[in-house]
């Protein structure tokens, strides 16, 4: 088994539905993968455009227990008086990508769009995210 760092480079967001009354949405995303969760700063009144430029560091076996290679993100909407709104979520398979990296010391998919799906199983808006595994020790 190899052991790594798994690293998310959560871009932006673009055509995020909310459902404030006045609105604009303040977005903000859980990162979680295998049991890690890690979360981005709120995006304050960016509505359905916001840009967050952050990166995530998880830790990643391969192969490793259980098969779920994949990064769920999900999309929700800070509230103030009341609980925070789900938009949707995104999921990206990494298998290969480990495999990948396994053999090579590291390996990168760079930024690219993922749909957004909400609790409807409609399209609600997309997200850009890359993710890069390095082998430990290279």
């Amino acid at each position: 088994m190899a052991i790594g760092i798994l690293e998310v480079n959560l871009v932006n967001g673009k055509g995020f539905r909310g459902k404030d009354i006045l609105g604009k949405i303040d977005p903000y995303v859980l990162i979680q993968y295998k049991g890690q969760e890690q979360k981005s700063s709120v995006a304050k009144n960016a509505g359905e455009s916001p840009v967050w430029n952050e990166k995530f560091k998880f830790q990643a076996e391969y192969p490793g227990s259980g098969g779920d290679y994949k990064i769920i993100l999900k999309v929700m909407d800070k509230d103030t008086l009341s609980a925070d709104d789900f938009i949707g979520q995104a999921t990206i398979y990494i298998k290969d990508l480990l495999a990948f990296g396994v053999e090579n010391g590291k390996s990168e998919m760079w930024p690219q769009k993922y749909s957004v799906v909400g609790a409807n199983l409609k399209y609600n808006g997309e997200i850009k995210v890359g993710v890069t595994f390095t082998l430990e020790g290279h």
